[in-house]
């Protein structure tokens, strides 16, 4: 046995309080390297007791990876504090103890003698267990770009808007005239394609298409509407059972807002000086954002700090008090004033974690199943400890999804590693190696209200993405809905919008049916039915991976959960798969793949989806 590779850390995703009733234990081994863990656990008070020591429970292994395995078992309370071990069997018959102190020989003379050595978890406080909403883990998002979506008020459209969708490539400085009203236009849109939450990119008054230089986080762009029309927005979204989510940036500000000019107005002299962090006297003032290529100032000029090398984003300094209590009182209006029901916040991680914590409560004190969601592109174990966030945007277990069913060569450069390797496909499992490392990283309930997205206005449109293979998109979108977590469809992708990196991501929504892919746009509908309609299977339901398949290039699971068993098949090879199907079988989900005396051809390139 490798001792070694033996993992276990108490108070974290290996061992916390999962509901008011149960614990999750995990242990993280070395793979095919032990084929049984029991876990010995009891009252913290009652360790001398025989009773106590005769207390264990075998745990299952529940996931693997390319180098480890995983086991899980849920423990019951009574009391509320637990003392724990684990006895540990390799292979070859060998069993040692794992404690807090080490690891010993698994005789039962160091598993009753080590009493101060048990890992601990004290006392479980219902107050600091990890709680996400309910209610996200039955939605499905539609993030919205107001910019592009609809153009419902021609009269509050900015100066030199052009005319909608005239340009198939737009650019980075191009108004369209997007606006509320095209939104409230279209709820009904929303509501029969099976919506249940809007995103939406910034909506705060801001100099850009794209309002993340916010100048003015209290008020509603002009160019959008005013209070009065999003308040109207939220209501009628309200009364089709559609939750919204704001998007907010609260780790710097628009190069336009009266703050920041009042610095470069009255430089040392400001009395917003300490708002922003300012290495040096006298701060330069940069002209307007030039979008014609190339690089548009020395960043040895910036002696302040800022997003990136943006001069035009001013980075805020969030331990301040002063700019914690106002963009505090930013989150606290809009919770108050129009009862959103979740924020997305952009560069969440380069913003200190007090004010995370400080953002958390004062969100959830005013609305208990508030939805926060950070913008986070990495492994994010420190934002979702329950007092920061609820889920992150799902960059990674996005990409692991797009490389499998598209390819590699869209987030690896071929200048770096050339075609061949850019372009390899994954096998199934390094697939599953992968797939099953992202989900070892968080609580169960965190997982469940994972944001899970293929395509953003941050990445290029998933349709780009596959070559305009139609197939693998549905497949990739499939398996998103299939996933742990809470899945977002990024505006258009439901009628075949394509589009590669920012700007061109940012197309405008085509309105005119002969314009639209209707298969598309059908099986979008299908799909999201199908995921509102086994919600609890799909999020709550146990996952097994197959193995055994004919092809690397072939992916099949199952999830099961209160006598429902969800099977699913993705084949991305180029052979046949062959299932057979009983009489109780529901085949909820599928393209191309044929029915025949009781078998299903699993043909390249399709996908099934059943229930029994």
């Amino acid at each position: 046995m490798d001792a070694a590779a033996l993992y276990h850390r108490p108070e974290s995703e290996f061992a916390y309080l999962y509901d008011e009733d149960t614990v999750h234990i995990r242990l993280r081994t070395k793979k095919d390297d032990v084929i049984q863990v029991d876990l010995l656990a009891g009252d913290t008070y009652l360790h001398y007791s025989e009773a106590w020591y005769q207390t264990s429970q075998e745990m299952m292994k529940v996931a693997s990876s390319d180098l480890h395995d995983y086991w899980q078992c849920e423990w019951s309370l009574a009391p509320n504090r637990l003392a724990y071990a684990f006895r540990v069997q390799d292979n070859d018959g060998n069993v040692v103890f794992y404690c807090d102190r080490g690891v010993y020989p698994g005789d039962d003379a160091h598993i009753l003698g080590q009493v101060n050595a048990y890992f601990r978890l004290p006392y479980f406080h219902e107050s600091d267990r990890v709680k996400t909403p309910a209610w996200v883990k039955d939605t499905v998002w539609y993030q919205i770009f107001p910019e592009r979506f609809a153009n419902g008020d021609p009269t509050n459209d900015p100066e030199n808007t052009l005319p909608w969708g005239s340009r198939a490539h737009p650019r980075h400085d191009d108004f369209y005239g997007g606006d509320l009203q095209g939104i409230i236009d279209h709820l009904d849109y929303l509501a029969d394609l099976g919506i249940t939450g809007i995103y939406l990119t910034p909506i705060f008054k801001g100099d850009t298409n794209h309002k993340y230089d916010t100048s003015d986080y209290m008020t509603i762009d002009p160019a959008f509407g005013d209070a009065e029309l999003f308040g109207k927005m939220v209501s009628q979204a309200h009364a089709r059972g559609i939750r919204v989510m704001l998007d907010a940036v609260f780790n710097h500000i628009g190069y336009a807002s009266s703050q920041w000019q009042d610095v470069l107005e009255n430089q040392d002299q400001s009395i917003y000086k300490n708002w922003f962090h300012i290495q040096e006297f006298p701060v330069q003032a940069f002209g307007a954002i030039d979008y014609s290529g190339g690089e548009r100032f020395d960043r040895q000029q910036l002696t302040y700090q800022t997003f990136a090398f943006e001069p035009h984003m001013p980075k805020l300094n969030t331990a301040n008090p002063e700019v914690k209590a106002y963009l505090l009182d930013v989150a606290r209006h809009y919770i108050q004033a129009f009862d959103i029901d979740g924020w997305r916040l952009d560069v969440a991680n380069e913003v200190d974690h007090q004010f995370w914590k400080d953002f958390h409560r004062t969100c959830v004190n005013l609305k208990e199943d508030f939805y926060i969601v950070g913008e986070i592109w990495h492994s994010a174990q420190r934002f979702l400890e329950g007092d920061e966030f609820h889920a992150i945007m799902n960059y990674p277990m996005t990409d692991q999804i797009k490389d499998f069913f598209f390819g590699r060569s869209g987030s690896i450069s071929k200048d770096q590693i050339g075609d061949e390797t850019a372009n390899r496909e994954l096998t199934n499992r390094q697939f599953m190696d992968r797939m099953t490392s992202q989900q070892m990283l968080y609580r169960t309930q965190t997982n469940q209200a994972q944001f899970n997205l293929l395509d953003s206005h941050d990445t290029d449109r998933i349709l780009t993405r596959a070559h305009y293979d139609k197939d693998k998109v549905q497949s990739a979108l499939a398996f998103t809905f299939l996933q742990t977590g809470t899945p977002c469809i990024y505006y258009g992708t439901e009628i075949g919008l394509d589009g590669g990196d920012d700007p061109d991501n940012r197309k405008c929504m085509v309105w005119e049916k002969a314009k639209q892919d209707q298969s598309m746009w059908q099986f979008t509908k299908d799909l999201i039915q199908m995921r509102r309609d086994y919600s609890d299977l799909i999020n709550l339901g146990t996952l097994d991976w197959s193995e055994d398949l004919p092809s690397e290039r072939i992916l099949a699971f199952t999830k099961t959960y209160r006598g429902q068993t969800l099977r699913a098949y993705f084949n991305q090879g180029n052979q046949d798969l062959q299932i057979g199907l009983d009489k109780n079988t529901k085949i909820v989900l599928t393209n191309l793949a044929d029915n025949e005396g009781g078998y299903m051809q699993v043909r390249p390139g399709t996908y099934m989806v059943s229930v029994n």
